[in-house]
């Protein structure tokens, strides 16, 4: 039996990468090629396996450390190494004894002198057989990105010829979310390449072909190398002690039939110690970070993997379920935790009532446009005295005409024309993102309380009625509303939404963009305040305005355009007519 440090891998060039999880406690008795820890970097989660067997005696880092290459990170006791390689050596030795008469005299006579070198002559046959073998052409592909949309390809890496060791980033690629760097997952040459930047890429499109030396993708040989080297150094080190021969699994071509059983083996072995230092919950790091990133619960989801285990799949269904099904809620969404279920008979006397469809409508329609949309609201002030006197003194001529006039259809006609003085607020945002949709209509969508919820007709080409017009159809559609007798036409095609509490009251609030709209205008209740004229404090009738836009399409200098626009029309209606 001998103690030994095993030392931090080679992982890809990252430096400085988070322990995010310990598989193993001291005491355990671990085999090769099982997960001790669970690192990550900037770029993704990775395990690291044991390269020996053994009983673990020291852990030298906890969750939350940062390590780098080289770092020790466990001590194990390992037995049986001397038999082990012993008992390897005489087969290795009569199988590649052709390559060995290839091999350069001065390494290999080197070899087989020194007696304390047994532990390496195994490794450095075995790589002598995987190099006389003929290399592998291995073609790699996009892996699984968490989405089977298409991402865009920002950066290629490599180039034809280069040479690569495994966890070399290949290529960059860019999703809404994020840019990420997919990683060779073997060394090799690079054959031939077969995309470019800018070009639009999806799980499984073919990158590259390299030519990888070996026979296993899962043990390429940047890996043995790496480990080879770990070997010698400890072997130089310890040149006063008895050598610890390396054990380390090869991959030979006489047991390729029972290699896929070993590995399976190995594997199970691995999962089930994660899964046993992981809180009960069976899943893999990857399968963990997305579920940091959807913000879920892992106790809460069944695995459909072997045994049990969660995959990606299984949180792809449970977020699609929380999207569509049962799940459902107003108050939760991808990513934000849902409001605990109350029981509020507990406090005192309850009903319940079902919500209507609209009702029930409206609130998804207003949950989703929060959420996409990056809402600003713009205040400000429109003083409508002016307005108001003219308004009153047409009253009794607007009731022979049989229409009511209210503020309501100036307001519509000045943002028909406030929209054609600034077409950016007359506009939609493609679903893609990629283009804008520039409008050359003008109907505004005008919001109605009623007892069945919130209703928004639509009133089409508010820029060429008068305000007559206006207030003759507004009339109509809010009856309708207030009936339930719209018809869907009649609420479809909006380019702008005014959502009036002014008959109710408030001083302000900040309404949701009716999206796919960019805009949409809030207005309060009428009050009179003293304004400054120059020479004195007069009462002036003043009405708050609360612009809300999507600042996707809209920035500051648009909004503040827009509102000067609009408050200018409704201080002088004289000015609609120009």
């Amino acid at each position: 039996m001998s103690k030994e440090t095993l030392n931090i891998p080679n992982m890809g060039g990252s430096d400085g990468v988070e322990v995010i999880e310990i598989c193993v406690a001291v005491g355990d008795n671990i085999e090769a090629e099982q997960s001790v820890l669970v690192l990550e970097s900037d770029k993704a989660s990775m395990e690291v396996p044991a390269p020996k067997g053994g009983k673990v005696l020291e852990i030298l880092v906890k969750e939350g450390d940062t390590v780098n290459e080289g770092d020790d990170f466990i001590v194990v006791e390992t037995e049986g190494d001397s038999d082990d390689a012993s008992d390897e050596q005489p087969e290795e030795s009569t199988e590649e004894k052709g390559a060995e008469d290839k091999q350069e005299s001065s390494e290999s006579n080197s070899t087989e002198s020194d007696d304390d070198d047994t532990d390496e002559e195994p490794e450095q046959k075995d790589t002598e057989s995987k190099e006389a073998s003929s290399d592998e052409e291995l073609p790699v592909s996009i892996p699984d990105i968490g989405t089977d949309d298409e991402v865009d390809l920002i950066e290629l890496c490599v180039a034809v010829d280069d040479t690569v060791a495994e966890g070399d980033s290949l290529i960059v690629l860019e999703t809404d979310k994020a840019s990420m760097e997919v990683p060779s997952p073997a060394a090799g040459k690079i054959l031939s390449i077969n995309l470019a930047e800018g070009d639009k890429v999806k799980k499984g499109d073919l990158i590259l072909t390299l030519a990888s030396s070996g026979n296993s993708e899962e043990k390429s040989s940047a890996k043995e190398e790496s480990k080879q080297k770990s070997s010698e150094q400890k072997a130089e080190q310890k040149s006063s002690d008895s050598k610890v021969p390396d054990t380390t699994p090869k991959p030979d071509p006489d047991d390729a039939r029972d290699h896929g059983t070993a590995s399976k083996s190995a594997e199970s072995a691995r999962l089930t110690a994660a899964s046993e230092a992981s809180d009960g919950v069976y899943a893999g790091p990857a399968v963990r970070r997305m579920a940091r990133e959807f913000g879920l619960d892992l106790n809460k989801l069944k695995g459909s993997g072997p045994k049990g285990r969660l995959v990606k799949e299984d949180l792809q269904s449970y977020v699609k379920k929380l999207a569509s099904g049962k799940a459902e809620s107003v108050s939760s969404g991808s990513g934000i935790p849902a409001v605990p279920d109350v029981d509020f008979s507990q406090f005192g006397e309850v009903s319940i009532e079902p919500r209507t469809k609209m009702a029930k409508l409206t609130a998804k329609n207003m949950h989703r446009s929060w959420l996409n949309v990056p809402h600003v609201s713009h205040f400000d002030e429109a003083d409508i005295t002016e307005l108001e006197s003219f308004r009153k003194e047409m009253k009794a001529e607007s009731e022979k005409a049989g229409v009511k006039i209210t503020p309501i259809p100036f307001l519509i006609k000045a943002c028909a024309l406030a929209l054609k003085t600034n077409p950016a607020f007359n506009v939609s945002i493609s679903q893609d993102g990629e283009n804008v949709i520039q409008k050359h209509y003008y109907h505004i969508g005008m919001a109605v309380d009623t007892p069945a919820g919130l209703l928004v007709p639509v009133l089409k080409d508010a820029d060429k009625k008068s305000v007559y017009q206006i207030a003759e159809e507004t009339a109509e559609l809010a009856a309708k509303a207030k009936d339930r007798k719209l018809k869907p036409a009649e609420m479809q095609g909006g380019c702008f939404t005014i959502s009036s509490l002014g008959g109710i009251g408030g001083t302000g609030f900040t309404p949701i963009v009716n999206t796919p709209e960019v805009g949409i205008l809030g207005v309060s209740k009428l009050e009179t305040k003293p304004k400054w004229n120059g020479s004195e404090f007069v009462p002036r009738q003043m009405l708050p305005l609360i612009l809300s836009y999507d600042h996707r399409a809209i920035n500051g200098g648009d909004a503040g355009r827009f509102m000067t626009t609009l408050t200018g029309l409704l201080s002088d209606i004289r000015r609609m007519l120009l």
